[in-house]
């Protein structure tokens, strides 16, 4: 059912969403079928991309679970040719795959100076190098056809690094960046009918962010956890429906001259200085 005030028609639209099967990209996905949008759900977990094309079918909506790894070029290659074969031509790029690592973050036990190395590459990879190659095989087809809309996910990281964190903030820093680059070279050379932006979420619990969020004993709030609601003025963690507004917004002729933006949804939290 269509929320409320949400009434963007999707038919004819052909989505793709990597990381689809996760919670956040997973609710988006759902929507996105729900307005009549054919949609590839792309995850490395195969159950993951199942259980929500199940979802998505048992509500008389399209969609195709594509296992995939966005670190694999020709993963990626194969799993768009199977999106033109199954559901036709595409006409969006959501690139949701993404996540952190505990390995990757500094605790009292681990300071910066004691995170490894391959920790670090295996957040930055996966959050910006598997949004360029997605954006590499997916965007050439807009490119050559001059139209398409491409929207990464970033964070709220990128405009303000949190402590601890360090690869995740770079890497969704880099991710902004590169939307903004993006937007500007497929105008530039490729046509003004392919759009490029970017969502920031400020702070939903997801299964990498709850140990930092949430102690895994009782449930609680961490010190991090009540600090971040002390410091979002609307006094809660975002839900993924909370997304789906500003999704349907850039994927919708109403917002056809916006690209190259990075739009937060974060409750206040960047608007908010602590004081």
């Amino acid at each position: 059912m269509a929320e409320k005030g949400l009434d963007v028609d999707l038919k004819g639209e052909v989505i793709a969403i990597t990381g689809g099967g996760g919670v956040l990209c997973g609710t988006m996905a759902r929507a996105l079928a729900a307005r009549g949008a054919a949609v590839a759900i792309m995850d490395i977990s195969e159950a993951a991309a199942r259980a929500v094309t199940d979802d998505i079918e048992g509500n008389a909506g399209r969609a195709l679970p594509l296992p995939c790894s966005v670190l694999e070029k020709e993963q990626l290659r194969q799993a768009a040719e199977e999106i033109e074969s199954q559901l036709g031509v595409l006409t969006v790029l959501i690139n949701g795959a993404g996540g952190n690592k505990a390995e990757a973050t500094t605790t009292p036990e681990r300071s910066f100076f004691d995170l490894p190395k391959e920790a670090v590459q295996w957040v930055f990879d996966l959050n910006f190098i598997g949004t360029f190659l997605a954006c590499q095989v997916f965007g050439r087809a807009m490119a050559d056809r001059g139209s398409g809309n491409i929207v990464n996910i970033s964070s709220m990281n990128a405009f303000c690094p949190l402590t601890r964190i360090p690869a995740y903030s770079a890497a969704k820093g880099a991710v902004s960046n590169f939307t903004q680059w993006l937007a500007v070279h497929m105008n530039q050379h490729y046509g003004p009918a392919i759009r490029v932006n970017a969502i920031a979420p400020g702070f939903f619990l997801t299964e990498q962010n709850r140990f930092l969020l949430t102690d895994q004993q009782t449930g609680e709030l961490t010190p991090r956890g009540r600090t971040i609601i002390e410091h979002t003025p609307m006094a809660r963690f975002g839900r993924p429906e909370d997304l789906l507004g500003t999704l349907l917004w850039l994927l919708s002729d109403s917002s056809s001259f916006v690209s190259g933006v990075v739009v937060p949804v974060d409750g206040g939290f960047s608007a908010f200085s602590g004081v």
